[in-house]
């Protein structure tokens, strides 16, 4: 069995999982809401968030996990009753997933495991990673044949980038790995060869 790297306080992470033996894990739009609120619930306080993308069966993120001294530990939520001394990043993915799994399971009359055992995640280590990382993500939907434009796929951060309605995403940090929001569009618009961090992207 692999061993998965712990994630650590400060690091930055392409995060991804999918269905357990492939199935779909959001059914209808309910479902992808109920799971970006779950994320704002269980993630948003130990990580910062620079792009996202849901789909059928699976899903991606590239956050920085927060340093111990920039949580608020009343932000914070659990699966028990009980705080953890030390807050550990992946079990409050674990709570997420878990959470979301239970209300799947309880909508749909489905038990058992609706994730894979254990979810993906790839360390980010240059700002050329980052880049393409980020096309990436928001290129999954016209990789995979849902939509021909990535601006016309509901369920990922594209669109909140290159608007300027409230969020958030780290919207200004991320465009401005770019130089300006011009060029991020710009770049975005181009096929980027992703050759480079092949064995980096998680699929």
């Amino acid at each position: 069995m692999e061993v998965k790297q712990p994630i650590e306080h400060g690091n930055y992470y392409h995060i991804y999982n999918r269905g357990n033996n492939g199935i779909d894990i959001f059914l209808s739009v309910d479902n992808y809401n109920h799971f970006l609120k779950l994320y704002a619930k269980y993630i948003e306080p130990i990580a910062e968030t620079f792009a996202w993308c849901l789909l059928k069966n699976h899903f991606h993120v590239l956050v920085r996990i927060k340093e111990q001294n920039e949580i608020v530990n009343e932000e914070l939520s659990y699966t028990t009753t009980e705080n953890p001394k030390v807050i550990n990043p992946s079990r409050q993915f674990s709570h997420l997933f878990n959470a979301y799994t239970q209300a799947v399971n309880k909508r749909y009359n489905r038990t058992g495991s609706l994730f894979e055992t254990t979810f993906e995640r790839k360390l980010v280590t240059s700002e050329r990673y980052f880049k393409q990382l980020i096309f990436y993500i928001h290129n999954n939907p016209v990789h995979h044949g849902f939509v021909i434009d990535m601006n016309s796929y509901p369920w990922s951060s594209y669109g909140t980038i290159i608007s300027d309605k409230p969020t958030k995403l780290k919207r200004n940090e991320t465009i401005e790995m770019y130089g300006d929001i011009e060029n991020f569009i710009c770049y975005h618009s181009e096929k980027q060869n992703l050759n480079d961090i092949i064995d980096l992207i998680i699929e």
